[in-house]
Formats: structure tokens, C-alpha cells, sequence
């Protein structure tokens, strides 16, 4: 197995453990509950995804993109809200790019090298 792809599984899969946290470390306003537990969801399902998704399964790596960038996109809205205090922005903008060098290093992960 290659280490960038093991590497990025592995981030990712911190990340969803990040996501089981959330509902318990709210305090009901930032974030607010309901994403909270979509958040929750989402790190089950990616959570569901790694162990086919470490076999190299097509299907489960989509899903584990899917949920992982979902996550991230479901954060965004911290940036632009006024009251979200600064250090949560700063975990949300180290959680964003968490995300993407996990995809990007499972992705270089999967890449094949091509014969010369």
C-alpha cells in the first residue's frame, strides 16, 4: 500500500473521529446543534467507508471523499458569520485544509505509475 494513501486515510479518519466529538463539545450556538449532528453523521459514515476504502474499493473512496468534503463545506458558514469567535474560525480553517490534503493525499495515493 502506498503511504501517501495510507497517510491520507488516516487524516481523514482523525478528522471523522473530530466530527463523533462535535455534538458533545457545542455548546449549542457554535455550532449550532443541528450541524453539530449532521456532523456526528457524517464522521459515522466516514467512519463506515475506511475499512473497504483501505482495501482500495472505488465505492468506499468515493463515499469517504463525499462525506469528508461535505464536512468541510458544512464548516464553511464559520468564516462568514459574525459571531463565531476567532479560535473557532482558526479549527475551522485547519480542519478545511486537513480535509483537502487528506483527499489530495489518498488521491495521489491511488495514482498508478504510467510505464515509461
Amino acid at each position: 500500500m502506498n503511504p501517501l494513501f495510507r497517510a491520507g486515510l488516516v487524516l481523514l479518519a482523525v478528522l471523522a473521529v473530530g466530527d463523533l466529538a462535535t455534538p458533545f463539545v457545542t455548546d449549542g450556538d457554535t455550532p449550532p446543534m443541528w450541524v453539530a449532528l449532521i456532523s456526528l453523521a457524517l464522521g459515522l459514515a466516514t467512519l463506515a467507508c475506511l475499512p473497504a476504502a483501505w482495501r482500495g474499493r472505488r465505492p468506499a473512496l468515493l463515499g469517504l471523499f463525499g462525506t469528508r468534503l461535505l464536512s468541510a463545506v458544512l464548516a464553511v458558514p464559520a468564516f462568514f458569520v459574525d459571531d463565531v469567535p476567532g479560535d473557532v474560525v482558526a479549527l475551522v480553517g485547519v480542519t478545511v485544509a486537513l480535509t483537502v490534503a487528506g483527499v489530495v493525499l489518498v488521491l495521489a495515493g491511488t495514482r498508478r505509475a504510467v510505464p515509461a
